[in-house]
């Protein structure tokens, strides 16, 4: 696995991945507009991806009706240098019609104790916590 991440001005820089994706980070610099997500905020969003792509392919292999999974990300930072994160939960909201709650709880417990790289690097730093909640829409 290989990245790329280049400067193209201030305080905004492109990334790129083998396969050719390309996204735009940074941060806010003397007044000009934040670019595009910091890499922290790319760090949670990676982690978020990855966990709900473990639920995704879980509740699928287990032939369970989703329709929808949403994965909201919230983080707490060190106050010192370097600012990594010291607490992380992740709450799931997952949609479908007549979902088993213990197949979704099941899901979620083994993305985070089995399947999610990213959730287990982080988990060197920070607290990591999980929680879900599950959208019937057969009614």
């Amino acid at each position: 696995m290989k990245a790329r991440v280049k400067w193209v001005e201030a305080r905004c820089f492109t990334g790129e991945v083998e396969a050719g994706h390309r996204i735009v980070l940074g941060n806010a610099f003397e007044g000009s507009p934040k670019p595009g997500p910091s890499p922290m905020e790319l760090l949670l969003i990676g982690t978020g991806g990855c966990a709900a792509y473990d639920v995704v392919h879980i509740l699928q292999k287990g032939r369970e009706p989703v329709e929808d999974v949403t994965c909201d990300v919230t983080a707490e930072r060190a106050e010192t240098e370097p600012k990594v994160f010291t607490k992380i939960h992740m709450q799931f909201t997952v949609t479908g019609r007549g979902l088993s709650a213990e197949k979704v709880g099941r899901a979620v417990q083994l993305s985070a104790e089995k399947y999610c790289s990213a959730s287990a690097m982080m988990a060197k730093t920070a607290e990591v916590t999980h929680g879900f909640e599950v959208l019937d829409t057969s009614a």
